[in-house]
Formats: C-alpha cells, sequence, structure tokens
C-alpha cells in the first residue's frame, strides 16, 4: 500500500494505463504543461504524439477524440473543469453516446472524458458546475465520481479499459487528500459501490465530495448516539442500486447527499430507487441534503453554505431518526 493524493492516484492511473496499452494517448488543453500535477513528465516518457495539447475548443478536441476511438484508439480527454463540457454537448451527447447504438455495435468509443468539479473556492457561476446529473440522463454514458484516490485510480483504469465512452468527475475539494492505494494492479469494477461506514440507524448516500461531508457528519452523530452507514456509490451509471438498497432495508432510513443542485439531481435519482424499491422498509421519509437551485456566487461567505454540511447532515438524520433539530435541513 501507498499512500498518496487524490490527484497523484490519476497520474499513476493514466502512467500505467499508457504503458500498459500505447493505443492510450492523452489530450486537452495544457497538458503538456501539467497545470494541475496529473501528466509530470509525461511528454519525456511518452513523447509529444500521445501527450497532445489541443486548442480552446471542447467541441473540436472532444468530437476529435470520438473520432479517434472509432478507429481504435483509447484517448483520455484531459477537459479541466466540468464547466467546460457545455460547450462540447452536442458531440458528447449527440455522438458520442449514441453512435455505439446507431450503428449496431459496429462502432466501439473507448474514451475517457475527464474534468474536475472545481467549486467552493470562489469560482464564481462559470466555473463552479457540478453537471454529471444531466449526463446521468444521456443513456451511452458511463459515470464514476470518486470520493478518495484509491478509489480515483481504480475507477480510471477501469475506465481506460473500457469500450464505452466514461465521464470522470473529479471534485476538487478531494484533490489533497490522501488515501491508502493498492500497489500493482489496481481495478475497481464500473457500477460497484462501497460502503465507506457501517451502521444501523440511517444510511446516508454521499456523492463525491458529499462522501467525506457525510463521513464527517457519522462522526459527529456518533457522540449523539446516531450508528450511521455511508455508502458512495463511486459510479453514477451504472449505479450499485442493490448495495444502496440493501443498505436502506437494513437501517430503515435514508439521507442523500449530493454536491449538485437539488432538481433531478443524482440524490433525486437515489431517492427514487429507494422509495421505488423500499418504500416498505422506510421508517422516515428520504431526505436531501444538496445545494439550493441557484447560480453560485463568487463570495465565500455566500457560497460555501450553499453545499451540503456537517450540520445540515446531521440535522437531516436527526429528523429522520426523530431527535431534535438544531436547523432546517
Amino acid at each position: 500500500m501507498a499512500r498518496i493524493t487524490f490527484l497523484e492516484a490519476i497520474m499513476q492511473a493514466q502512467q500505467e494505463e499508457m504503458q500498459r496499452d500505447d493505443k492510450v494517448f492523452i489530450m486537452g488543453e495544457d497538458v503538456r504543461c501539467n497545470v494541475f500535477g496529473t501528466t509530470t513528465g509525461f511528454v519525456d516518457a511518452f513523447g509529444a504524439e500521445r501527450v497532445r495539447d489541443t486548442p480552446i475548443s471542447e467541441n473540436g478536441f472532444i468530437g476529435a477524440a470520438g473520432g479517434a476511438a472509432m478507429v481504435g484508439m483509447r484517448p483520455i480527454v484531459d477537459a479541466t473543469i466540468s464547466s467546460f463540457l457545455f460547450p462540447a454537448m452536442d458531440q458528447i451527447c449527440s455522438i458520442i453516446a449514441k453512435s455505439r447504438y446507431i450503428y449496431g455495435g459496429q462502432a466501439k468509443l473507448p474514451l475517457v472524458i475527464r474534468s474536475c468539479l472545481f467549486y467552493g473556492n470562489s469560482n464564481a457561476a462559470q466555473h463552479s458546475d457540478r453537471p454529471y446529473s444531466m449526463f446521468m440522463n444521456m443513456p451511452g454514458l458511463k459515470i464514476i465520481a470518486p470520493s478518495c484516490a484509491s478509489d480515483m485510480k481504480g475507477l480510471l483504469k477501469a475506465a481506460v479499459r473500457s469500450d464505452d465512452p466514461v465521464l470522470s468527475f473529479e471534485d476538487s475539494t478531494c484533490w489533497m487528500a490522501k488515501d491508502e492505494v493498492p500497489e500493482g494492479e489496481h481495478i475497481i469494477p464500473l457500477g460497484k459501490g462501497d460502503i465507506k461506514r457501517e451502521g444501523s440507524d440511517v444510511t446516508i448516500i454521499g456523492v463525491a465530495g458529499g462522501v467525506n461531508v457525510a463521513l464527517k457528519a457519522a462522526k459527529a452523530l456518533e457522540q449523539e448516539g446516531i450508528s450511521a452507514e455511508v455508502i458512495d456509490p463511486r459510479t453514477l451509471v451504472p449505479l450499485d442500486r442493490e448495495l444502496i438498497l440493501q443498505s436502506v432495508r437494513k437501517t430503515g432510513r435514508a439521507i442523500c447527499v449530493d454536491p449538485a443542485h437539488m432538481t433531478c439531481s443524482a440524490a433525486s435519482e437515489i431517492s427514487a430507487t429507494i422509495v421505488e424499491n423500499a418504500f416498505d422498509a422506510l421508517r422516515a421519509p428520504v431526505l436531501r441534503v444538496t445545494t439550493p437551485d441557484t447560480h453560485l456566487p463568487f463570495s465565500p461567505h455566500i457560497e460555501k453554505p450553499l453545499y451540503p454540511s456537517v450540520e445540515r447532515i446531521v440535522d437531516a438524520a436527526r429528523k429522520v431518526v426523530g431527535t431534535k433539530q438544531t436547523q432546517p435541513a
């Protein structure tokens, strides 16, 4: 086991997959100058042909990656910030997500589109989006949203090896957190969630960085005699519904913690899954702790309280368990 950061996990996963398969290459804005530290030494190790800087045209280079994937390459596209996926929505949704279907399986699209969820640090409305739920609504795409370094590395390696397009949403609030990562071949199958903490009174399902906030809330709840189980889906598409339902059937209560906006969120889909399939096990309503449906301001004093917090999760748990609340969830 090696203790590394989330960003180091991304670098290792890319490096190992490029060493394993010469069809894997990386492309995107400023990948050669290594802005976020995930391509350190890549040009020297793999050459400029496999580490390609692109123009600032997401629609262009993500479309080019789709074409490269169709003819047998395995591109990793670094789209930098998740908000920058919007200019490429036509290529992602009209071409990349649909081509394997419309060509009757004759075309494979083994590409990974990486982007970071760049919120919580005064990046303002145009750079702080958490848009994974938009892409959950588009068939043909797989989506990963890891919360720790070990999951990041294992899922990214699995994504590179997938013959389907995978969107990797990488939460910037997790970047510098260190985690024990197995050395050698470390693959986590897409669609396999994880129990990050076992409990008996309430299930808290977190998404991306929401998992780490949920774990802190679970520790606080333990001091009040409330045992919280924390579930990390890790992959949003496909979603490990059975793991979530198994936990909810055990605890009888559920809270979904999602840094994205509430309406049509990953939390909404998870909540609907629970109500449709485990209603008879519920002892209280399913609650969502999300970000309000508002654009994010530059001001840190206004921005930070909008996101899921330990306090909001604790109050939600008190509500479903039936103890005193201190503030609205």
